[in-house]
Order: C-alpha cells, then structure tokens, then sequence
C-alpha cells in the first residue's frame, strides 16, 4: 500500500527537513524508498546498482531541498531526480541491457497471489509482459511504469520525465503497440489483462 500524507503535513516535513531535523528526513524517506526503489529496479533491472540509485537519488534531493517548490508534491521532484540518475547509468553502459537478476520473475513490490490458486499460467503471464516492457526504450519504460505501477496521471508522468503531456501520451501509444508485437504470440485469453490495462491511458 502507498503511504500518502496531506500536502500541508508534507509542507512541514519539508521545512523541518530543510533545517536538517533528522527525524524529518528519516520520514521522507521511509515514505518514499519502497515506491522509487520499486521504479528504479524496474529501469535498471540490477539490485546493487538500484540502492545505489536510491541513495544518490535521496542525498540530491536533500542537498538541494532550498529550491524545492512546496507548490508540487516531494515525491514527483524526487522520481524527477531518480529518473535522471537512472538515464546517466543506463547511458554510461556498454550495452542497451541490463544483467536480470532473480528479482526478475518475481511479484513486484507489494504483490503477492490473491490465494493458491492463481495459475501458473498467469505468473508466466505477468513474467513475459514485464519482460517485455524491459525492452522498450528508456523513456517509454519510464512512462508505462509511473502511468501503470505508480498510478501517476498523464500530467504527473510528464512532470516527473520533464516532457509536454503530448509526448506522454504519445509514449503510452507507442508503447502499448510495441508490446502488444511483443506478445503477439500469445493466446487470446492470455491477451484479455494486457488488453484491459490498454484502456487506462485513454
């Protein structure tokens, strides 16, 4: 379950973080670590490099809180900087992939089988659909990732990657049909949940 707090609660974290309380910089972070770790692992697809991420990601943020707008949510600033360490990594690499490591066909953060009898088939399901969307370009992975696994809107989305909301919108489309090739070879019924969730972006 995402933790959320009010705006105004958020405002005062904001400014006891900003005279380096450190029981305020604690709470932004154990509000927040899970949802970015859950992001950034999902970009880089390396645990190691992922924590990493996260901790750069938090000292950055930190150390620049002073220009930090309360006009916007801490957490959109915070995936903005994320993602941005997240393209320098995955640009400093000599390949365009990443080594996937046993997390790989594992639920994600805060998943687990609604009771024993979901299917193997559907776990085989979820695998190939993540492991296709491993495979789409950097900010189109971003885009599905904070649209469908974050829940983040169009707008928040565009905030976060620093794009027009055309240019999101135009990543959820693009993406959507390359996976949809991707898994082409897949059953009808197989299809119905992917088909499902290609409704939400509009």
């Amino acid at each position: 379950m995402v933790a959320t707090v009010s705006r105004e609660y958020e405002r005062q974290l904001i400014e006891r973080a900003r005279a380096r309380e450190t029981a305020a910089l604690r709470e932004l972070i154990d509000l927040h670590k899970d949802r970015l770790f859950a992001f950034i692992w999902r970009m880089i697809r390396h645990h190691h490099d992922a924590e990493e991420i996260c901790q750069d990601a938090f000292l950055k943020a930190f150390s620049s809180l002073n220009s930090f707008s309360v006009d916007y949510r801490f957490s959109t600033w915070l995936f903005t900087i994320g993602y941005r360490i997240c393209l320098n990594r995955l640009r400093s690499r000599r390949t365009g992939t990443a080594d996937i490591d046993a997390l790989a066909l594992s639920p994600a953060n805060g998943e687990t089988p609604g009771s024993v009898a979901e299917s193997r088939e559907a776990c085989e399901l979820r695998s190939q659909v993540w492991l296709a969307v491993d495979r789409l370009s950097p900010p189109q992975r971003a885009t599905v990732l904070l649209f469908y696994r974050h829940e983040m809107s169009c707008q928040q989305v565009a905030r976060v990657l620093e794009l027009p909301v055309a240019t999101v919108k135009s990543h959820l489309h693009r993406a959507r049909n390359r996976l949809r090739e991707m898994l082409e070879s897949l059953s009808e019924k197989d299809l119905h949940e992917y088909r499902s969730l290609s409704g939400l972006a509009g």
